[in-house]
């Protein structure tokens, strides 16, 4: 089987802006890139990553020339292939992001290949996995950040997260007063993740750690800047709440440095940034080689493939804004039920198909 074509899609969806710490402005829109990978068989691969022209430039302009007339089943030699291609401008961000694209869909392509849903592809070890509502934002008024967060709870999710470090850290007693009103509505019973986004320093998350506490914190999530690994090491060091990190870290080379320097409690790799599925199997195996339990950010709808595959997996992060923009995208997905989340074990590949209609609607 060959690489015929290597395609990509530019969605633009409306929304209601989102803030969190460090978020300079809210947007209204929600890009996305996706791509197409077409065989001489008939066997399209679908991955995407973040709406960014850049990385949409990359793929086109870059990636695709490596691929062309390539095996598509050789995943571990493309994607060394790629990643060798772009060594001098794309060892973090943009470039990495367009090859974690183009590996999500030579998974995808490999799983249809083979019939089977991609979580069986890898090797499961589950078929079913716990997800928590995620969201909380800086902006939203402590009504509605109460509303959403017992939203997740009514739905059967007993595990929710909200945002802390609100205005890059500078409303300390603001964020202690949100998190302590959500924790008085959803009681006792419910776990309660925080995520800084990178909006305290180090000593100054130390103090907050122990403020919040109080309120029996599940974790506390980039309480410094990601690329701070000496900060969050001494983080972690000093305080009892589970440090979890990751998101904005690339490659197996950057968990190791983050594991080994103490920086991570929980592991949090994101598929669209790290490398794709070849690279974010790899970190949680990694993960798992140092006894660390793996959380994914975002990308929800490939994490649960991989989830399934993955035994020191704690739980999978489910957004409702990213829910509400796969309910356009998508012509169906798999729902969650009572906080727990499963792939469909009767459609090969993330088992995912574009909705014609929202194409053809937002396209750009």
């Amino acid at each position: 089987m060959k690489i015929t074509d290597v395609r990509t899609t530019f969605i633009e969806l409306p929304r209601k802006g989102i803030m969190d710490a460090t978020i300079l402005k809210a947007g209204t829109r929600r890009s996305i890139c996706f791509v197409h990978i077409l065989t001489d068989e008939g066997i399209e691969g679908l991955g995407w990553a973040a709406g960014n022209r850049g990385i949409q430039a990359v793929i086109e302009t870059t990636l695709k020339d490596v691929l062309l007339d390539k095996d598509p089943l050789f995943i571990e030699k493309r994607w060394w292939e790629m990643f060798w291609t772009v060594r001098g401008v794309g060892r973090k961000g943009i470039a990495f992001c367009a090859i974690s694209a183009v590996d999500i869909a030579l998974w995808d392509l490999r799983a249809k290949y083979h019939k089977v849903p991609l979580y069986q592809l890898l090797g499961p070890y589950t078929d079913s996995v716990p997800i928590y509502g995620s969201g909380g934002w800086t902006d939203f008024t402590e009504e509605e950040l109460i509303r959403e967060q017992m939203g997740y709870v009514e739905q059967g999710i007993p595990r929710v997260k909200m945002k802390v470090g609100k205005d890059f850290g500078q409303a300390e007693r603001e964020d202690v007063h949100r998190l302590a009103a959500v924790r008085k509505a959803l009681g006792d019973d419910v776990e309660i993740y925080i995520d800084a986004n990178n909006g305290y320093y180090a000593k100054q998350a130390i103090y907050m750690a122990r403020e919040f506490a109080q309120y029996n914190v599940g974790w506390f999530e980039e309480p410094v800047l990601a690329d701070d690994i000496d900060g969050l090491a001494a983080v972690a060091a000093a305080i009892d709440i589970p440090v979890a990190t990751g998101e904005h870290e690339y490659t197996k080379y950057g968990f190791k440095d983050l594991i080994t320097r103490g920086g991570a409690d929980i592991v949090q790799p994101d598929v669209g940034r790290v490398g794709g599925i070849t690279e974010w199997m790899k970190v949680a195996h990694l993960a798992q080689a140092f006894n660390l339990p793996v959380a994914p950010h975002a990308v929800q709808t490939v994490h649960l493939h991989l989830a399934c595959a993955t035994p020191n997996l704690k739980v999978v992060e489910y957004l409702r804004v990213v829910e509400d923009d796969d309910k356009l995208l998508f012509v169906d997905f798999p729902q969650q039920k009572n906080g727990m989340w499963s792939p469909f074990k009767d459609r090969p590949g993330l088992g995912l198909e574009l909705n014609p209609d929202t194409v053809k609607k937002y396209v750009v």
